[in-house]
């Protein structure tokens, strides 16, 4: 593979990885959500959430729609939502493995 295609699936997964950023990605689950509604989920600032929407819009995550004087954003792919999915689902593999460890570290000294 070449290094441009590197860099755009690196800078795409780096857009992923804030939390700010993953909230709103499942919040827009269920729909397009204006950035007032997002703020009040979210708990931040209107600069702060729209500047994790720029991110996100930057990287053709997300894509707005403006009526009236209320911006809308909505995913445009939603296999992003799939790929959310799988993520859990690895991390979830990944939290069941350490918990086994852990219980099995803890039966070892109960036992020793």
């Amino acid at each position: 593979m070449n290094q441009a295609l590197h860099r755009f699936k690196a800078e795409f997964f780096r857009a992923l990885g804030h939390p700010a950023r993953l909230v709103i990605l499942e919040q827009l689950r269920s729909g397009a959500k204006s950035v007032n509604e997002l703020q009040s989920v979210l708990g931040l600032d209107q600069s702060s959430v729209s500047q994790q929407l720029a991110v996100l819009r930057n990287k053709n995550i997300v894509e707005s729609r403006k009526e009236g004087t209320t911006v809308y954003y909505q995913v445009r792919d939603p296999m992003i939502f799939q790929l959310l999915a799988i993520a859990r689902a690895i991390f979830n593999n990944q939290l069941s493995d350490t918990q086994l460890m852990l219980q099995q570290l803890t039966d070892t000294i109960e036992a020793g």
